[in-house]
């Protein structure tokens, strides 16, 4: 049974940082696409960050230069490295893993990051 397992969401000031991992119980993690999403109260689902397989990133515009997503392949993680905090980036993050091509697609539980002072 494939599990994605997110850590280090809390509480943090504006201005902060927190970084943010996923534990992907995956085999072949490496030929996956990684990525972050997001879902703030009342709002839809949005992508924060991806990183693909050869290791090429895209992020949102609103987290451009100031989130950064990475990968291990050796420990089947994936991180996400957020700084320069705002309150608009309050949400669940969510890890996913997708295959495309082997219409695979995986979730985790989320994460809960606040941002406030």
């Amino acid at each position: 049974q494939v599990q994605l397992v997110e850590s280090g969401g809390g509480l943090v000031q504006p201005g902060g940082s927190l970084r943010l991992s996923c534990a992907a119980s995956l085999s072949m993690f490496s030929i996956y696409a990684m990525g972050w999403y997001r879902q703030a109260p009342g709002k839809q689902r949005e992508l924060v960050a991806q990183i693909s397989s050869g290791g090429a990133t895209n992020y949102a515009d609103s987290v451009q230069g100031r989130f950064t997503i990475s990968r291990d392949n050796a420990k089947n993680t994936v991180y996400l490295q957020m700084g320069n905090l705002k309150p608009e980036d309050t949400a669940v993050y969510y890890c996913n893993a997708a295959l495309p091509l082997a219409s695979k697609n995986y979730w985790g539980q989320g994460t809960q990051v606040t941002v406030s002072s």
